[in-house]
């Protein structure tokens, strides 16, 4: 079978699947989802034999150390995979649950209701984890899901794909519950772009360039998981052994992930002091530096001198842009002219600065004295997240069960016609 009708036979499978994810009762998906879980762990061994293959393979492409962390899985992410699981079984059912009723003159009774989406169409780069909560989460909100990972993480994929259908095939939901797209070729994105017969949403996450192909070329829907180009502002009025520590956290606790903070502005009436210790804390961590003149002197040696497009670039690395600022106001106009409006974080004590932030940050995610690092589902208690949006339609920020629902209108009446 050539690709084109094998993508569209599975486009076709997971759409015939819908109607029965949509009706299926909630215990019965929680005790499924307990037993995903419980498969994941039995089969750690296949899934990280398979993961070794995909880190060999990076290692030969020379693929920088950011990247291979977030391809590698071991003991422990494996079993928060499987938590994941179990968290978003613990998690209220969307489906069905009434957000607003009313009654209208005519007598009608109008109730709002949640309802799946449908087929979601799911297109991401590099970490293997994304495979297990992307089904969690679609099968718990009664959509049928098409997974297509990158080729880089491919066998992993595959291996944690094949632990959880082991559980859909034993429970006798149908073939087409969850499906994953298990070709290098890159043309199968370009089908599936084109199927929107059969899918009613695709979201992409990984890099711009990913992005864009996808916006480009897709007839269906499409809710970007965009770059994360995140800042923390450290104002003038400030705790400055707090802020070295959310900063310090925010880019060197994970770097390659898209909730790490990629610049860093200081306001200028605390930099000579809030820098040096800083910046040394960071050359520590083998952090490179890019910064404004005033933080090149500041920091002495080692400093490279940023450029407009370092202020604008997600390294998902240890390298992070610095600049001093003379203002709240310019650190906001920076932040909304630079940044990728996904998570950004104040670290301040002037309550008024705070909520000048707050208001005024153009932001999917927007903080107070903590680390941009907490964008992320399963620290916001939704327990595991399908990514984090950057659009405004229908869904910002981190994604969980409720954003994977539409809603539907139903009316009950008794004989009412219109005059």
């Amino acid at each position: 079978m050539d690709l084109k009708k094998e993508i569209t036979q599975i486009a076709k499978k997971a759409k015939a699947a819908c109607g029965i994810l949509a009706n299926l009762e909630t215990s019965e998906k929680n005790r499924i989802l307990e037993e995903m879980a419980r498969n994941l762990e039995s089969k750690k061994e296949q899934i990280l034999k398979a993961n070794k293959k995909d880190i060999a393979a990076g290692r030969r492409a020379k693929l920088s150390s950011a990247f291979i962390d977030r391809l590698t899985l071991n003991d422990q992410r494996i079993d928060d995979m499987a938590a994941c699981l179990l968290d978003v079984a613990k998690l209220a059912d969307p489906v069905g649950k009434e957000i607003k009723s009313w009654q209208v003159p005519s007598g009608l009774k109008i109730h709002k209701l949640r309802v799946p989406i449908g087929v979601i169409a799911i297109i991401y780069e590099s970490r293997p984890n994304v495979t297990s909560d992307c089904i969690g989460l679609t099968f718990k909100s009664g959509n049928s899901v098409i997974l297509r990972g990158g080729s880089e993480a491919l066998n992993s994929n595959i291996a944690i794909f094949e632990a959880i259908n082991e559980v859909i095939k034993k429970n006798n939901l149908p073939e087409g519950a969850i499906n994953i797209i298990a070709t290098k070729e890159r043309r199968a994105v370009d089908v599936l772009l084109k199927l929107n017969d059969y899918i009613d949403l695709v979201i992409p996450r990984g890099g711009e360039g990913l992005i864009k192909k996808v916006v480009s070329l897709s007839r269906i829907p499409v809710i970007k998981h965009y770059k994360g180009i995140c800042h923390i502002y450290v104002d003038d009025y400030v705790d400055l052994n707090m802020a070295e520590k959310i900063c310090f956290n925010a880019k060197v606790q994970r770097p390659g992930v898209c909730n790490a903070m990629e610049s860093m502005l200081v306001h200028r009436d605390v930099a000579a002091r809030f820098l040096p210790g800083m910046l040394k804390k960071f050359k520590a961590a083998q952090v490179e530096i890019r910064g404004c003149p005033l933080t090149q002197r500041i920091g002495k040696k080692g400093i490279i001198k940023a450029k407009d497009s370092d202020y604008r670039t997600e390294y998902a690395d240890l390298i992070l842009a610095v600049k001093v600022v003379d203002s709240l106001d310019q650190a906001i106009a920076h932040i909304n002219e630079y940044g990728s409006h996904h998570s950004d974080s104040i670290v301040t004590d002037d309550q008024n600065n705070a909520k000048e932030f707050l208001k005024r940050i153009d932001s999917a995610c927007v903080y107070v004295n903590a680390s941009t690092r907490f964008t992320d589902g399963n620290q916001f208690g939704m327990g595991a997240e399908i990514g984090i949006s950057t659009d405004k339609l229908h869904a910002r920020g981190p994604m969980g069960l409720e954003e994977l629902t539409s809603y539907k209108y139903v009316v009950w009446g008794n004989g009412q016609i219109r005059e």
